[in-house]
C-alpha cells in the first residue's frame, strides 16, 4: 500500500472540482465594484486622472489581481475567480498589502524603544476592565518579543493612541459600517503616526465570537510598530482575520519585530505551526468530505481541498466559508444538493453553500439520538445511494436514516465487526465511487471498504 503522502495527492488529483456555486449575472456588477474598490484600497490600483481605455484599465486589473492572488498563495490567474472573491470578503485590516513604510531611504520605525499608549474611549461591547485586560496583553505580547517596552498612561498625549470610532472619523480612511475592515494603524511617527482605530460598528469581544479584540489589537499594535502585512496565513500579520487563541505569534513574526527593535532578553517560544502540510509523511486529519464535487481535507482551523490544476491541494482556513467552525471540526459529511453537516464536540452544524441553518448549531442528543455517553464524534460519511449516515465513536459506529431524520435500531455496532480491517478507531472517512476511504492514526495505511453495512 502506498504511503500516505502519495495517496493523498493521487486522490488530490483524481477526484473532480465543480467548487462553490458562481456568482448569478445579477451579482457580477457587484463582483467587479468589490474587485476595483478592494485593489484600490489594499494593492494600489491606478486608472489616473484621465479616463484610460478599456483595454488598459482592464490589464492594469489583471496585474494587480496577480499580485493579490500571489500574495495570498492563490492559483495565480490573473481573473477575480471564485477564491479570489471568496477571500475578498473576509474580515481584515485595513491595512494596505503593499504599504512600504519608508520615506526616501530611511525606513519609519519609533527611534526609541520604550512607548508609551493610551486608550482615548471605550467600546460598549465589553466592561472598561475587559477593554484594559486586551490592550494591554497586546502590547505585552510585542515586548516579550522583542526590546520594546511600554507604558499605559490615562491622560495627554501617548506615542500611540488608541480608540473606537464610526465610519468617517477624521483620517481620511473612513470605515465602511458593517463591510469587512475591522480596524487599520499607521506606521510610527508624529501626530496621528502609530495610532490605532477600531471599528465600533463591529462586534468585539474577549472569545472566539466574532471579533476578539485581543486579537485585532495585536496585530494592529503590530502595524504601530512598523510590521507589514505577511502572506503567509499562520502569521499574527496576515491581512486576514484568522482567530487562533491566545498564542498569537508564529517565527516569523518574532523574526520581524526583532529585526527592527532587537531581541528579548526573556525570550519566547513561537506558536507552533498548524497549517497542513499535503507532502507531510506525519500528517493526520480531523475530518475529510467532499462537498460539491470538491474534496476537502481539515486540520486544526484550515482544510486542503482538491482543484482541477494542481495535485497538492489548495490550502485554505475554516473561517473563509464556515465562520462559526474558525476552531475546527471534529467529523464532516454532505447530503448532496441539501447540506454540509459538521461535527465539534457535542454540537452540530448544518450549512447550504456556507450559510448556516436556521436553529443552528444544536446538541447532538436531541437533534440525531445520540446517547449522552458520546461527548464528540470522531468521523462521519454519508452514503447517498442508501441515504444512510454512517458515524464513528471510538471502537463502535452508528448508523443514521436521512430520510426519517432517525437512528437506526440495532445500532451501535463494533467497527471491528462491521468493517473488518479497519481496526478499533476511525479518525476520518469519506465515500468515492463505491468504497469507504477510512484514515487513522499516522498510520501509511489507507484503508478501503465497500460501503453499504
Amino acid at each position: 500500500m502506498p504511503g500516505l503522502p502519495l495517496l493523498l495527492l493521487l486522490l488530490l488529483w483524481d477526484v473532480g472540482s465543480h467548487g462553490f456555486p458562481t456568482a448569478s449575472s445579477g451579482a457580477q456588477e457587484q463582483d467587479a465594484e468589490l474587485v476595483q474598490n478592494y485593489l484600490r484600497k489594499y494593492y494600489h490600483l491606478r486608472t489616473g486622472t484621465n479616463k484610460p481605455s478599456r483595454q488598459r484599465s482592464s490589464s492594469l486589473v489583471t496585474e494587480k489581481l496577480k499580485q493579490m492572488q500571489m500574495f495570498f498563495g492563490l492559483k495565480v490567474t490573473g481573473k477575480a475567480d471564485a477564491d479570489t472573491l471568496t477571500l475578498m470578503r473576509q474580515p481584515r485590516c485595513g491595512v494596505p498589502d503593499v504599504a512600504p513604510y519608508t520615506l526616501g531611504e530611511k525606513t519609519l520605525r519609533w527611534e526609541h524603544t520604550h512607548l508609551t499608549y493610551r486608550l482615548e474611549n471605550y467600546t460598549p461591547d465589553l466592561p472598561r476592565a475587559d477593554v484594559d485586560r486586551a490592550i494591554d496583553r497586546a502590547f505585552q505580547l510585542w515586548s516579550n518579543a522583542s526590546a520594546l517596552t511600554f507604558t499605559r498612561v490615562s491622560e495627554g498625549q501617548a506615542d500611540i493612541m488608541i480608540s473606537f470610532v464610526w465610519r468617517d472619523h477624521g483620517d481620511n480612511n473612513p470605515f465602511g459600517g458593517p463591510g469587512n475592515i475591522l480596524a487599520h494603524a499607521f506606521p510610527p511617527g508624529g501626530g496621528i503616526g502609530g495610532d490605532v482605530h477600531f471599528d465600533e460598528e463591529k462586534r468585539w469581544t474577549k472569545d472566539f465570537r466574532d471579533f476578539n479584540l485581543y486579537h485585532v489589537a495585536a496585530h494592529e499594535v503590530g502595524h504601530s510598530l512598523r510590521l507589514l502585512h505577511d502572506g503567509d496565513i499562520e502569521s499574527l500579520m496576515f491581512s486576514n482575520y484568522n482567530y487562533y487563541g491566545d498564542n498569537l505569534l508564529t517565527q516569523r513574526d518574532i523574526d520581524a519585530i526583532q529585526a527592527l527593535y532587537g531581541p528579548s532578553k526573556n525570550p519566547i517560544q513561537p506558536r507552533e505551526r498548524q497549517v497542513p502540510q499535503a507532502c507531510d509523511s506525519k500528517l493526520t486529519f480531523d475530518a475529510i468530505t467532499k462537498i460539491r464535487g470538491e474534496l476537502y481535507f481539515f486540520k486544526n482551523r484550515f482544510f486542503l481541498r482538491t482543484g482541477p490544476f494542481y495535485k497538492t491541494g489548495e490550502l485554505g482556513a475554516i473561517a473563509d466559508f464556515w465562520v462559526p467552525l474558525s476552531r475546527g471540526v471534529d467529523a464532516a459529511y454532505e447530503v448532496a444538493s441539501r447540506d454540509e453537516v459538521f461535527f465539534k464536540y457535542s454540537k452540530v452544524w448544518a450549512f447550504n453553500a456556507a450559510k448556516m441553518r436556521r436553529g443552528y448549531p444544536k446538541d447532538i442528543y436531541h437533534s440525531l439520538g445520540f446517547p449522552h455517553t458520546v461527548k464528540s464524534i470522531d468521523a462521519a460519511v454519508h452514503e447517498e445511494e442508501s441515504g444512510k449516515t454512517y458515524f464513528f465513536v471510538a471502537s463502535k459506529y452508528w448508523r443514521y436514516d436521512e430520510n426519517t431524520r432517525s437512528m437506526d435500531t440495532g445500532f451501535p455496532k463494533e467497527i471491528a465487526h462491521g468493517f473488518p480491517g479497519i481496526g478499533k478507531k476511525v479518525d476520518a472517512v469519506f465515500q468515492e465511487r463505491g468504497f469507504f476511504y477510512f484514515f487513522r492514526g499516522k498510520s501509511t495505511d489507507l484503508i478501503l471498504t465497500q460501503s453499504g453495512f
